[in-house]
């Protein structure tokens, strides 16, 4: 059917089903009534299937059409810092859109009931909030200004869109500037702010690492321990003694003390909870790697119900900030007894695979050992050793072994990319603070030849645990990650046509090997960084599940995450089940126990991860503006990152982005083609798209909003 036809009898159905006097009527009597012959009524029945699909008619279980009535539904509301927001309703795979007008007194991150309406010509319906059932914000971090009689605190969070009134002595001795938390004592509404008083102030915007704590007391991030997390922690052993080692063996741990075996990590960390061994020998005619991979046992000492265990679920996880580490576990157990320390003993669990020429682990074995490790060793150093350039003193015995490492791992990645594994690989950052936490260095962050190694044995773990135990059909947590969206997908395709590039769609669903067969063809090119991470956003993100679905980004059948118990609840979690089965501890009312628990421990890490990821962002964010604030005026060399109507981002080469804002270019009218994403000039047809190298000036920093604005140079 035509387009402009379906739309004329959407809108004459709709018309008559508005009309007071309509009752519901089966498709027969529709037709009647319309005047539409038999030889037409499968038009008409694509009609109404369409309006019911978009949420604007209902049928009854008789078959009689009727007007949708407006759907009650409750949800997360999730503002947008440019006043509308989404409400997130369980149960339905797309976010519901809320106007400005229609949020009332919401706030960010609130539970609230909403009532759902077909918006009249669009397909995508709209809600109104008609109630907040609860409340997520009951307090504010914010910077305090001071007015002649009372004072006003702007959110660090953009998406709570007011800034909260402070009355005339609420303001506990605040002046402007202060970084201030906030109680809440009333959420506003129509024409009226939020109201609350200041209940803490956490220092000045200027001085060192309040930035920082701002945001961890934002994210609601963890600052201490209580005393009993401590009192256990405490009551854990420093070290292990030769009588403890030696019952922990006659209780079925494997004595793996003789193997040659490496820690690789950065410079700075403190928190080992992965070695690495290998050997290689020719086994009837043809070569095998034997490669282990230890992990830290920290199940050992976080017994599942203490007051441990139930901390580190709390935290789910480990964050890194730019000027400090808040750890799942605490130091004594990080740094100490549960990080695997060059030449000390340590209980570990070891995943022992033989592999093969040709990439594929003939067999495994995953067993309770006790290890010591020979040498704490660096990327930057593993990595001279394989370049073939300077490298410690120290390292010269381990040659050998890490060149062999290099080519076992160098077979992994071969056979994962054989069958489609997405690798992106552009630098992330790293910032360099001075010892007031000021900002003195910003660079890319750039994998090497002993990142990516170490990178290769650890998917290699997680796949084999994953497929072990999902043979096993146990309970266990999964790393899961679903295929792109549709539309997403096909919005990158226009994306990266824009480019020159293409992608091919089977079925209306992309295989992962061409997503990597793209970010082949962009390799080494000035835009590789650009649709790298445009790439990386159009996918969904990973979670922990229940279910073994598969990872997309992996093309792996089977994945989890088993290598980083110190930091990651979930690698925490499976340890204990992993290590149960071995003990033939898992009869049914154990399983049972984990189908109970798994569910609900899968969805909350997932959420503290995001959390972690979040916070992470933000502290990056705010010390990039705090380094641009001293390069006011200086001129860089960067590429258009993003292209919106109000403007567009050039990130630079140190990963530092910035907005030029339409408004700022004076020089021209611009229209924005959302199709090729690029504005365009009316009058000079000068255009700005994406990809597009450019040269900026840097014209402003805002630490408040962390933002930063850039302008053309041509422009000035």
């Amino acid at each position: 059917m035509e387009e402009n036809l379906m739309t004329e009898r959407k809108e004459m159905i709709l018309s008559l089903m508005n009309e007071a006097e309509y009752v519901p009527m089966k498709i027969k009597e529709l037709a009647a009534l319309m005047d539409i012959p038999r030889e037409r009524r499968e038009d008409l029945a694509a009609v109404l299937d369409a309006l019911i699909e978009e949420g604007k008619i209902a049928v009854s279980k008789k078959g009689k059409y009727k007007k949708a009535e407006a759907v009650s539904a409750a949800g997360v509301f999730c503002a947008h810092p440019r006043g509308f927001g989404f409400v997130a309703v369980e149960g339905q795979e797309e976010d519901v859109f809320v106007p400005p007008d229609r949020i009332k007194d919401a706030m960010d991150g609130d539970t609230v009931q909403i009532k759902i309406v077909p918006a009249k010509g669009v397909r995508r319906a709209e809600a109104e909030i008609t109630k907040v059932i609860t409340r997520a914000n009951q307090t504010v971090i914010g910077t305090f200004e001071k007015n002649k009689r009372f004072g006003f605190v702007i959110p660090d969070n953009p998406r709570l869109l007011f800034d909260i009134f402070i009355p005339e002595g609420k303001e506990k001795g605040a002046v402007s500037g202060h970084k201030v938390v906030v109680k809440l004592t009333s959420f506003g509404g129509k024409d009226k702010n939020p109201e609350g008083r200041v209940s803490e102030i956490l220092g000045h915007v200027n001085d060192p690492g309040v930035d920082i704590l701002s945001i961890v007391r934002a994210y609601g991030l963890p600052e201490g321990y209580p005393d009993e997390v401590l009192s256990e922690a405490s009551a854990c052993p420093e070290e292990l003694s030769e009588a403890g080692i030696s019952e922990e063996i006659r209780e079925g741990r494997s004595d793996l003390r003789d193997l040659l075996m490496v820690t690789i990590d950065g410079e700075d960390a403190k928190d080992l909870d992965d070695a690495v061994s290998l050997s290689k020998e020719i086994l009837d005619g043809r070569m095998i790697y034997h490669l282990g991979v230890h992990i830290a046992d920290v199940s050992h000492y976080v017994r599942e119900g203490s007051a441990l265990d139930k901390e580190a679920r709390e935290r789910g996880t480990s964050v890194y900030l730019v000027d400090r580490v808040i750890p799942m576990l605490p130091h004594r157990l990080s740094n100490g007894i549960c990080s695997l320390n060059e030449g000390h003993d340590r209980l570990a669990l070891s995943c022992l695979m033989d592999i093969d020429e040709k990439g594929t682990i003939v067999s495994h074995r995953i067993c309770e050992s006790v290890v010591n490790v020979d040498r704490r060793m660096t990327y930057t150093a593993v990595n001279a050793v394989l370049e073939e350039e300077t490298f410690p003193e120290e390292y010269l015995e381990f040659v050998p072994m890490l060149r062999q490492m290099e080519e076992a791992a160098n077979i992994l990645r071969k056979k994962r990319m054989a069958r489609g594994a997405v690798d992106f690989d552009f630098p992330e950052c790293k910032i360099i603070l001075d010892e007031k936490g000021r900002p003195r260095e910003i660079r890319p962050y750039e994998r090497n030849r002993a990142t990516r190694l170490i990178e290769d044995f650890m998917l290699a773990a997680n796949e084999t645990v994953a497929e072990d135990y999902y043979w096993q059909q146990l309970p266990f947590l999964y790393r899961t990650h679903d295929k792109p969206d549709e539309e997403k997908i096909r919005q990158f395709g226009i994306l990266i046509h824009n480019f020159g590039y293409s992608i091919h769609l089977k079925n209306g669903e992309l295989h992962p090997k061409e997503m990597q067969k793209l970010l082949g063809r962009v390799s080494d090119t000035p835009e590789e960084a650009l649709l790298s991470r445009l790439a990386l956003r159009s996918m969904k993100q990973a979670k922990y599940t229940t279910d073994c679905t598969g990872h997309f980004g992996l093309a792996a059948n089977y994945y989890t995450h088993f290598t980083s118990p110190i930091r990651r609840y979930p690698d925490l979690q499976i340890h204990r089940i992993i290590k149960e089965n071995l003990c033939g501890g898992l009869g049914k009312k154990r399983i049972a126990h984990y189908e109970k628990i798994l569910g609900e421990v899968a969805a909350w890490s997932s959420a503290r991860e995001r959390l972690a990821d979040e916070a992470e962002r933000e502290t990056d964010k705010a010390k990039k503006v705090q380094y641009m604030e001293h390069r006011i005026g200086r001129e860089y060399d960067g590429v258009i990152s993003g292209v919106t109507n109000y403007g567009f981002y050039v990130e630079l080469p140190n990963t530092v982005e910035g907005m030029v804002r339409v408004s700022e270019l004076d020089s021209d009218y611009y229209v924005f083609d959302e199709a090729r994403y690029e504005l365009r000039g009316e009058r000079t047809g000068k255009c700005f798209k994406l990809g597009q190298n450019i040269r900026i000036q840097v014209i402003a920093a805002d630490r408040y909003m962390k933002m930063i604005d850039f302008l053309p140079v041509r422009e000035l």
